[in-house]
């Protein structure tokens, strides 16, 4: 896919280095720049893929994870080769970032084969990945303590405690795909910004995962939306979708509150309010600036030269988040699926409106009730089914279609999602272990 503002912003969770940058920009400069760099247009090409886990002890997954046997773990898999970048989460969760890949076929290989060397070091330590949208049984605890997640922190704490449960117990699936083409039509980079906001909501409800939190259910199929919407549409908002897509974006970034000012040394400042528009009329923010802001900014879909979507949980398994990354790929990187999603979500369309994404009541339905919604489960029906046509098309290998045809039968045809499971799980009425020390 297209690179993003600069390599200074590859990890939207980490730390970055950006002071080659050092003139001040004007308001219009920042426009200018977003506009130019945050859309690269072109025909859709090429995936890629971002796996957040959590870590959980292999044999009593109820139990903590120390910080010093997460170091330990950590330092072994530096010396692991991986085509993927491994990064940490604040609250110790693993990323494994796959490259760009010409293919879904190649993009699930390369990360399924990294998946198989890290396990291989984590069950040395006794530890596992575990594919849940938000942790079940653990409070919020920072694994990383730097100038840039204290101030994180600081920043979130002013909204309330879910900045914190989002930084340290919550963890998805993230699908990055090219902008599309520049022109109209189901690949043109309009229609698949607006389909991305409109079909996320179903991709929200469709694998919702994350049911639970400090052990006990919170109403909401999708708790780790819940968490983005209480951060609040500042930082975790979309744009208006009412105008041309690099226009909007460019205004939502000058109008987004600054979440913190760098110091070579010495904490961060934390601006109380802020804008970085604000920021260019009474200070001299630099392009090192405005990269780092634009890491600090969570909407639902990010354009970063490529559009990443950012709203699936985590899923159950050690391949289940192979379904929603080719359920994505197929709806938007297939002509014909494309238009196909398109007519099955436009008449959820209205209900997403007054507010942009996810705070409008499409988003809201669709993390509180997930399938049980008749018209997202509607909508994911049609979608599902178009996505089994057309992966085909796009080369999928039988496994891969399979697995796609395997959940819709599962769960999308029942109106259920994983976090289902979890709640049968908890009430037990489900047979499975989920979530039990197997140990007698």
């Amino acid at each position: 896919m297209s690179d993003s503002v600069s390599d200074c912003t590859d990890s939207p969770d980490s730390p970055t280095d950006c002071t080659e940058h050092r003139d001040s920009l004007s308001e219009a400069e920042v426009e200018a720049l977003v506009r130019g760099i945050c859309f690269k247009t072109g025909p859709p090409r090429t995936v890629g893929v971002e796996l957040e886990w959590l870590i959980h002890e292999l044999r009593a997954p109820r139990l903590p994870v120390t910080p010093e046997r997460l170091a330990a773990a950590y330092a072994a898999l530096e010396n692991v080769p991986l085509r993927s970048a491994l990064t940490v989460e604040p609250g110790g969760q693993l990323e494994l970032s796959s490259p760009p890949a010409a293919s879904l076929t190649e993009c699930v290989g390369i990360l399924s084969a990294d998946l198989d060397a890290v396990r291989a070091v984590l069950r040395e330590h006794e530890l596992v990945l575990a594919g849940l949208g938000t942790d079940p049984w653990h409070t919020p605890r920072r694994f990383l303590h730097e100038p840039r997640y204290d101030a994180m922190e600081a920043c979130l704490d002013r909204t309330g405690p879910a900045g914190r449960a989002m930084m340290c117990t919550s963890a998805s699936v993230q699908v990055c795909l090219d902008a599309g083409y520049e022109g109209s039509g189901p690949l043109g980079h309009g229609r698949r910004w607006w389909l991305a906001h409109t079909l996320g909501a179903v991709l929200v409800a469709a694998f919702a995962n994350s049911p639970l939190l400090r052990g006990d259910p919170t109403g909401w199929r999708s708790t780790r939306q819940l968490l983005w919407m209480e951060i609040g549409a500042g930082r975790a908002g979309a744009p208006a979708l009412d105008g041309e897509p690099r226009d909007a974006w460019a205004r939502h970034v000058l109008d987004a509150p600054v979440m913190c000012v760098r110091r070579d040394s010495g904490p961060w400042d934390v601006p109380e309010r802020m804008t970085f528009r604000e920021w260019t009329r009474t200070g001299r923010p630099t392009r090192a600036d405005l990269d780092y802001h634009l890491t600090t900014l969570f909407p639902p879909v990010r354009p970063r030269g490529h559009l990443e979507l950012r709203m699936i949980d985590a899923q159950p398994g050690d391949d289940g988040w192979i379904v929603p990354v080719a359920v994505t790929t197929a709806l938007f990187d297939d002509p014909e699926a494309a238009e196909a999603a398109r007519r099955a979500v436009e008449p959820l369309a209205p209900r997403g409106l007054p507010q942009p994404a996810p705070h409008n009541p499409l988003w809201i339905e669709a993390a509180r009730y997930g399938l049980a919604d008749p018209g997202l489960h509607t909508a994911a029906v049609a979608c599902f089914a178009a996505a089994l046509r057309a992966l085909p098309r796009l080369g999928a290998p039988a496994a891969i279609v399979d697995a796609v045809a395997e959940y819709r039968d599962r769960y999308v045809l029942k109106g259920r999602t994983p976090a289902d499971d979890q709640l049968d799980s908890l009430r037990g009425t489900d047979t499975r272990a989920y979530g039990k020390d197997p140990r007698p």
